[in-house]
């Protein structure tokens, strides 16, 4: 069975609610998101950042969540970490830190398609560009080319590849990035536990 590992990028965040403070909103998301990792099935999960955010993973680790310190907040920079002679991993899922509350059946099917493709991608839903995250089997294909998850699309992967059909096109979701995507969160769905306090003026 292959080794699998879904990644949460604590990059940067690009928007904060105003009157929210904005290390605490991306604190909150990132809580989230890594909780959400905690519950998913058949896959180990861990966290990368660079140093100088190293205190947002210190704040929002489980114990023993692995945390792996990179030179810039790329999905490339997290699969260069991962990969090589000492590799543990068949497969890897690298995922924002902006979407609180993203289902994990649809961070599930990111990984999904690896059995065939060597690299699937899931588009950001909602205003812009860019990915909710990028999966590529270990080790990464050379043609695989610097990734912006706020600013590369689908097709752009696609075109890089040597047939469109090595890039599976996933399920997308939204993310945090401005009053349209606060919106779209639903009350009604569980989770986003730190996000929604926040949000609410109770203590994070």
């Amino acid at each position: 069975m292959s080794r699998r590992v879904v990644v949460a990028l604590l990059g940067p965040v690009t928007w904060t609610p105003p009157g929210i403070e904005p290390a605490r909103w991306r604190t909150a998301l990132a809580e989230d998101v890594v909780d959400l990792l905690a519950t998913l099935n058949e896959v180990e999960t861990a966290v990368a950042v660079t140093a100088q955010d190293r205190w947002l993973a210190d704040a929002v680790v489980w114990p023993g969540t692995p945390v792996y310190e990179v030179p810039e907040p790329t999905p490339n920079a997290v699969f260069a970490a991962l990969d090589g002679p000492a590799a543990v991993y068949d497969q890897v899922a690298v995922v924002v830190a902006d979407a609180p509350d993203v289902p994990g059946l649809t961070l599930g099917k990111l990984l999904r398609p690896l059995t065939t493709r060597p690299v699937a991608v899931a588009p950001a839903e909602g205003g812009g560009t860019g990915l909710l995250g990028v999966a590529a089997r270990l080790p990464v294909p050379a043609w695989l080319p610097a990734l912006d998850l706020d600013r590369t699309g689908p097709a752009e992967v696609r075109r890089a590849a040597p047939s469109p059909g090595d890039v599976a096109v996933t399920a997308g979701w939204h993310r945090m990035r401005g009053p349209a995507d606060l919106a779209a969160l639903d009350p009604a769905v569980e989770g986003w536990e730190a996000t929604r306090a926040l949000l609410s003026g109770r203590p994070a």
